[in-house]
């Protein structure tokens, strides 16, 4: 029996929609990172992105459970001397909810130029509309 080797032109792209809204922030994530890098899919191979495009709608509607809403921190360097900025999750998803979710994503996948292109398939939107109609999403439930 050969081994089959996925090739760039077996790959096919497909578009998800989900739902943010009640979510719990981790739960949703590595879902979606799953999503994103293709480990979904019978044709994972760990040096192609074979995975899909996803749009995650309601970011803005996550939850954390816990005190962890309260004391969770975010947590960023300008790179000048005094420089450290923390900012609090509660006042960061207020400001920035998209933010939150794809910081959440993009920790889980990997950290080299194959992750950095599974990221770019990743759409994230505060609200229920979103401007990728015309892709006809397959609407799932995680």
């Amino acid at each position: 029996m050969k081994t089959y080797v996925t090739k760039i032109k077996d790959i096919e792209r497909k578009w998800y929609l989900v739902d943010a809204a009640g979510q719990t922030l981790g739960r949703l994530c590595s879902k979606v990172a799953t999503i994103l890098m293709g480990k979904n899919k019978p044709i994972f191979t760990n040096n192609l992105d074979v995975g899909d495009f996803v749009i995650i709608i309601n970011a803005e509607k996550i939850i954390l459970r816990g005190r962890k809403a309260d004391e969770k921190k975010y947590i960023h360097h300008t790179g000048y001397p005094g420089g450290l900025i923390e900012e609090k999750y509660a006042s960061l998803l207020a400001r920035k909810p998209e933010f939150v979710v794809e910081k959440a994503v993009k920790n889980m996948l990997p950290k080299n130029r194959l992750g950095r292109a599974m990221f770019k398939k990743l759409n994230v939107y505060r609200g229920n509309s979103h401007p990728h109609q015309a892709q006809k999403p397959i609407a799932i439930d995680i």
